[in-house]
């Protein structure tokens, strides 16, 4: 089974103060513009960091080819901002029990663990590292705001990435864990499976549309005990 987890809202809370600044920072760089005041118009939560820089810079007035045309160099900028922003310490953010659920899963034969996220790459391993739970994630596996700023594209990039350039990862093998409607909508979108955790903003009702609901990492840990078996 390969499990694609979310960042922001299912590993860590709240530990997204860098990372925006960060964004901000690499959007006033590029595009000379200042988009503080514009903090709260664009809800990042599910979005990947491209098309939260898109937003942001079309509500500033700037061109959709514009923004194309500079898009690589505000990824750039973002990632050296955060090397430089990210606190050297983010263990405090990572959500109740995930360090044992994360150690519990990679002692599982039948398991793949990776990542489905918003955040550019560098990012997000860097976001993780500094949590301490980087270690359970290979490198050159699944998907980022980096791959694609469209995150209904993420899950097949993983899959590739996990399989082989002919057979990608099985679709029906092939689960993604996150924590708001978008992650559920970017599953829908590949035919994979999604288990939403309501440890981010959004309410078990809200995130009902996907195959498994739970409260938190110990509820996760109970259905995918369920599930692997």
């Amino acid at each position: 089974m390969l499990l694609l987890f979310d960042i922001d809202g299912t590993l860590l809370g709240r530990a997204t103060r860098a990372h925006s600044q960060a964004l901000y920072a690499a959007l006033a760089e590029v595009h000379g513009v200042e988009l503080q005041q514009l903090s709260g118009v664009v809800s990042p939560a599910g979005r990947t960091d491209g098309e939260i820089a898109r937003l942001l810079l079309l509500e500033a007035g700037v061109s959709a080819r514009r923004i194309d045309e500079r898009a690589d160099a505000v990824r750039e900028s973002c990632c050296r901002a955060y090397a430089r922003l990210c606190p050297p310490d983010l263990s405090e953010f990572v959500l109740p029990g995930i360090p044992d659920l994360l150690a519990w899963l990679a002692g599982q034969p039948a398991v793949r663990l990776s990542l489905l996220t918003g955040n550019y790459e560098p990012v997000a391993r860097l976001k993780l590292a500094r949590a301490g739970v980087g270690r359970w994630f290979a490198s050159g596996q699944g998907a980022f705001g980096s791959d694609s700023e469209d995150r209904t594209m993420l899950p097949a990039i993983a899959r590739r990435r996990a399989g082989t350039p002919s057979r990608p990862w099985p679709r029906a093998d092939t689960l993604v864990i996150g924590d708001t409607p978008r992650d559920i909508a970017c599953a829908r979108a590949d035919g994979v499976r999604c288990a939403a955790v309501a440890t981010g903003p959004h309410s078990p009702e809200e995130l009902a549309e996907a195959d498994i609901v739970v409260a938190d990492a110990l509820g996760l840990r109970g259905a995918l005990e369920s599930l692997l078996n």
